[in-house]
């Protein structure tokens, strides 16, 4: 039996569950936050819809194998620390570079958010794959 008020609420509170998860993802680095908490709270989204849902929607809904995320996650970890290393430096060193995204608009991008982008996806994918896998012995 699915409970119609669950289903509803998790429709309307997982689009703000995500994103809060990527405010988290974004705001990292030396505050709280980051690629670990936020891959948690994404995975918390996830598993609300499982529990609303069923694992054929929440599958539908990733629409991507956990385990590929997890895979995927590590070579972004494994890229965001060869970068610095193919610049001469050591592994894992931090490397800044700035953008011009208009005129007046310049973004700043660095190796640690692409090293918390890569735990995200790797947090995200683990506990997805633990998730589903439980949900499915049932």
């Amino acid at each position: 039996m699915r409970s119609i008020i669950l289903s509803t609420a998790a429709r309307f509170l997982m689009p703000m569950i995500l994103l809060f998860s990527a405010f988290l993802l974004l705001r990292g680095h030396n505050l709280p936050g980051g690629g670990f908490v936020g891959g948690l709270i994404a995975a918390a989204a996830f598993g609300l819809y499982l529990l609303a849902f069923d694992v054929q929607e929440t599958r539908r809904l990733l629409r991507i194998d956990p385990r590929t995320l997890v895979g995927l996650g590590l070579l972004v970890v494994l890229g965001s620390g060869l970068t610095g290393w193919l610049k001469g430096k050591p592994f894992l060193t931090a490397l800044w570079g700035r953008y011009r995204l208009t005129g007046f608009l310049h973004i700043e991008i660095g190796t640690p958010l692409i090293f918390d982008a890569g735990i995200y996806l790797v947090v995200l994918g683990s506990a997805m794959t633990m998730l589903l896998a439980l949900a499915e012995e049932d």
